[in-house]
């Protein structure tokens, strides 16, 4: 039977797994029917209180689609509706949030270099804000802001600029990002939840009580859908950033993250233009470009994240340092993985430390024990193409290592 750790380690997989899957359900659905409503065209022979339709090809088969503002007088029996891919891809997010940074808070979350607070309080800020996120842009659709669409979208960069830089001053780098990405797909799912599903519900009753629905929770769900829109790929850009310290390990993470919306939009803004057939903003691929080169210049210039030095360490990985053949580990860790894990790597072709871990010093090996052992133990991801030779009998050491640590964290509680 596979210990806990590998256990864990396959849940958080499937996890990621799900999350990836629903995502791309929610956003692949998001990205088609905007490009519907913005395709659909009135013509002669269209049904009473059509809005207009769309004929498509696809797989073989040729599609006919007409669109309501509001309800046609009778409605099917069964509708379709499309909730359950941005419930399920907000809860699996979530998941993963307290699986990966919540219980690794004092690994992934916290860095006391940035704010030392202890877990509990760091998982209290990251609930608060994603709270507090929803909340301020309904307030704002809601204001007489949310009747010019160009402003409210002005705001929403404002607060999310604010929020990108709020978060770098509270928690590590790859924890302010995903959170910036979490706070975006909070208020997404909300959308989804609090407005654009109830406003449909509403309408359907109403159809079925004879009522004439009113014709602003059409609109208001529409402007809901097409923000949803425009914030996916920042999103995205976001949860993938956890996996490069280019992007969120220099002093300018707060900035590339803003940029990053930036960019979002103006792809998005090609595709509805050019959906809604009213040209081809080639100028909008010229513009995204040059900002990605901005991005790409600022990740240069930032002066690295990384902790030189003597660095705080968890309570519970003090219990590795204590295992019997800890200086053994070390320096084996020391002799294969240092030449690239440090400050200042030496190895040919590496300028910074792969994502931002430093295992140079006894803390830092102590605080990466779950990740050496998964990565050069369980598995052999590590050293990459095994370049620095670590024996097999290495491998087994820091597993034994890395169960005997576990054991006394277990014997302490």
């Amino acid at each position: 039977m596979p210990d806990q750790t590998i256990m864990l380690e396959w849940f958080i997989f499937a996890t990621r797994w799900l999350h990836v899957i629903v995502a791309i359900a929610w956003v692949g659905s998001s990205f088609y029917f905007i490009a519907l409503d913005l395709g659909l065209r009135k013509t002669q022979n269209l049904p009473k209180k059509a809005h207009g339709e769309e004929w498509q090809v696809h797989g073989g088969g040729f599609y006919h689609l007409t669109k309501y503002l509001v309800a046609p007088k009778e409605l099917p029996e069964h509708l379709i509706w499309f909730k359950w891919e941005s419930y399920t891809t907000w809860l699996s997010g979530f998941t993963m949030l307290i699986l990966v940074y919540y219980l690794g808070a004092d690994l992934y979350l916290v860095d006391v270099n940035i704010l030392d607070i202890p877990a509990w309080g760091a998982i209290s800020i990251s609930l608060i804000s994603l709270t507090i996120g929803w909340i301020i842009y309904d307030l704002l659709c809601k204001s007489p802001i949310g009747k010019s669409q160009n402003g409210l979208m002005v705001m929403l960069f404002f607060v999310l600029v604010a929020m990108a830089w709020g978060y770098t001053q509270v928690f590590t780098g790859r924890a302010a990002l995903l959170h910036l990405g979490a706070f975006t797909a909070t208020i997404m799912s909300a959308n989804v939840f609090f407005i654009i599903i109830p406003n449909q519900k509403i309408v359907v009753a109403d159809l079925k009580a004879g009522r004439i629905p009113a014709a602003h929770l059409g609109a208001q769900a529409k402007q809901r859908s097409l923000h949803n829109n425009y914030l996916s790929l920042p999103v995205i850009f976001l949860m993938l950033s956890t996996h490069y310290p280019l992007a969120f390990a220099t002093d300018y993470n707060w900035l590339i993250a803003s940029l990053v919306f930036l960019i979002g939009v103006l792809i998005r803004h090609y595709f509805n233009t050019k959906h809604a057939r009213k040209g081809k903003p080639n100028w909008t691929w010229l513009l995204a470009t040059l900002l990605f080169f901005v991005i790409i210049w600022l990740s240069a210039i930032g002066k690295p994240q990384v902790s030189e030095g003597e660095q705080a360490i968890s309570k519970s990985s003090q219990s590795f340092l204590q295992v019997a053949n800890f200086e053994d580990v070390k320096n084996t860790i020391l002799g294969r993985c240092s030449m690239c894990h440090t400050v200042e790597p030496v190895y040919e072709g590496v300028s910074r430390a792969p994502k931002n871990v430093i295992l140079d010093n006894d803390i830092a090996i102590a605080n990466h024990a779950k990740e050496i052992a998964i990565q050069s133990g369980y598995s052999t991801a590590m050293p990459p193409a095994n370049i620095s030779y670590m024996e097999l009998e290495e491998r087994q050491m820091i597993i034994d290592w890395y169960k005997a640590g576990l054991a006394k964290n277990e014997r302490a509680l």
